[in-house]
């Protein structure tokens, strides 16, 4: 059975799902440094504690799916796990990761809040059973390949373990070549199975592969795609944000600079309180 009308809790004072407002999802795409990780999850807490707004922080810590070998992974899982395990003790803020082997899931839980299923593995099977299993909630990322229906069944593996902590985001499916294109259609269509759903700006405006040998993307449309995403009833919305983009080791073409972090996030409090957050 789904979760009830209320949610559920992911950590203290954070709820996904349920009546009100939205929770937010950001933070570097992967772990730079402990430092830079503090300093970022202190500056975006901040930013939402002022709006009103719960946040989960995110940061990978192994970018597996990289598009180059060459390309920048991130520390790894035990010292990944660790600048987690020291952003939730200085920051006091709720963590995410992903994992893309199921045998991570048993340590990465022992950290994170929410563990994350990357898009490119939300059909494998052991994978979404194990994270799940944890007890942790788990945010299942919709492949680019994917209808919205047919995230139905990655759905059912994950709450057949007993565990119904379970979220699931959108952020795009293929448009040709190095391109990505959100229809706003597939929020409703899985908000309908009872369970969160989360807007992922930052991904959907993703051109994978667009720069050779890394992904690009349209940073500028972040800031559309979460209205769009909050306007379509989306429970949640997911950014990558960085204070330097342009020094971003990963997925610099589409994180927000820090300091528009703000602006945005106001905007959208006030967009949710006047739609109501439900498709027309």
């Amino acid at each position: 059975m789904p979760i009830d009308a209320r949610g559920f809790e992911v950590a203290a004072g954070v709820r996904a799902g349920g009546p009100g407002g939205f929770f937010l999802i950001a933070g570097p795409c992967v772990i730079e440094s402990e430092k830079h990780a503090v300093s970022m999850a202190r500056t975006i807490r901040d930013v939402c504690v002022r709006n009103g707004v719960p946040l989960i922080f995110k940061a990978s810590f192994d970018k597996a799916n990289r598009s180059s070998a060459a390309s920048f992974r991130g520390p790894g899982l035990e010292k990944g796990l660790e600048t987690l395990a020291a952003v939730k003790k200085e920051v006091g803020i709720p963590v995410l990761s992903d994992i893309h082997e199921a045998w991570q899931a048993e340590k990465a839980a022992r950290v994170l809040d929410v563990i994350q299923i990357p898009a490119f593995l939300c059909r494998q099977t052991d994978l979404l059973m194990a994270a799940a299993a944890t007890g942790r909630a788990v945010n299942i990322k919709k492949g680019q390949f994917l209808s919205p229906e047919e995230m139905r069944l990655a759905l059912d593996k994950a709450t057949g373990t007993g565990n119904h902590k379970v979220m699931l985001t959108e952020r795009g499916t293929f448009f040709g070549y190095h391109n990505l294109v959100v229809d706003a259609r597939s929020i409703p269509v899985m908000k309908a199975w009872g369970y969160p759903v989360i807007m992922d700006a930052s991904h959907s405006v993703q051109r994978p592969a667009g720069e050779g040998a890394r992904s690009g993307g349209d940073a500028e449309f972040i800031p559309l795609m979460a209205r769009v995403g909050i306007v379509a009833g989306a429970d949640g919305v997911f950014i990558e944000v960085h204070d330097r983009p342009e020094e971003a080791l990963s997925d610099r073409g589409n994180s927000l600079r820090l300091s528009g972090l703000e602006m945005l996030v106001a905007s959208l409090v006030r967009l949710k309180g006047a739609s109501g957050g439900e498709a027309a």
